[in-house]
């Protein structure tokens, strides 16, 4: 989902990442959000979109229609996330949806780490969540491939403080406005997109 209005890039973000850096780190501390083989641990909105969400070989395919998303049956509050993501055919948008509120709808208050490709990793509120976020343009048109191929996004959260990485550059960062916990989603929003190798760290 695109945002009704994006924050001016910082020429220092100014959140300090420490506060919001994976305690450890190793990969023998993620856990896989995706069993590689079926959607199970994950729930879907609509509830009868099964033909938009499917796993094959290890990924999940969405179609883009109807629009709605795939979402974790547990909620997280302090995490590291990491995903792979591409538009096998051409650029187009989907999301992270992150701290997902009650009622589902398409598409729900929560905070959204933005798919589209040119504007990737920039986060804000929708459904009228509130927040506030500093993003760096510049340094997601230096880490941006082109859409068809496979990135990496990594996402960390503490306490509400967000920062956003592509392929390990970062892009955007910030802080949500009373909502701190809740499930994570991924949209489908009119272009086929494609993600692999789901994995969450939980922080203390």
């Amino acid at each position: 989902m695109l945002p009704s209005r994006c924050f001016p890039a910082a020429a220092v973000l100014t959140v300090a990442i420490a506060l919001v850096q994976p305690v450890g780190g190793a990969e023998a501390d993620f856990v896989k959000i995706l069993n590689e083989k079926d959607l199970t641990g994950l729930k879907l909105f609509p509830e009868n979109a099964a033909d938009t969400f499917k796993v094959e070989d290890g990924v999940i395919k969405v179609s883009g229609k109807p629009n709605g998303y795939f979402y974790t049956e547990k909620s997280y509050k302090n995490f590291v996330l990491r995903f792979d993501w591409r538009y096998p055919e051409k650029a187009g948008n989907s999301g992270l949806l992150v701290y997902i509120q009650p009622p589902h709808r398409v598409f729900p208050r929560c905070i959204e780490v933005q798919r589209a490709y040119g504007g990737h990793g920039s986060i804000f509120a929708i459904g009228g969540a509130k927040g506030k976020f500093k993003d760096d343009g510049a340094a997601r048109k230096k880490a941006l491939k082109d859409a068809r191929e496979w990135h990496t996004t990594e996402v960390t959260s503490m306490n509400g403080k967000l920062t956003a990485k592509i392929n390990g550059t970062l892009v955007c960062e910030g802080e949500a406005e009373g909502i701190h916990e809740d499930p994570l989603g991924w949209q489908s929003e009119g272009a086929p997109i494609e993600f692999k190798n789901i994995i969450l760290q939980e922080l203390k």
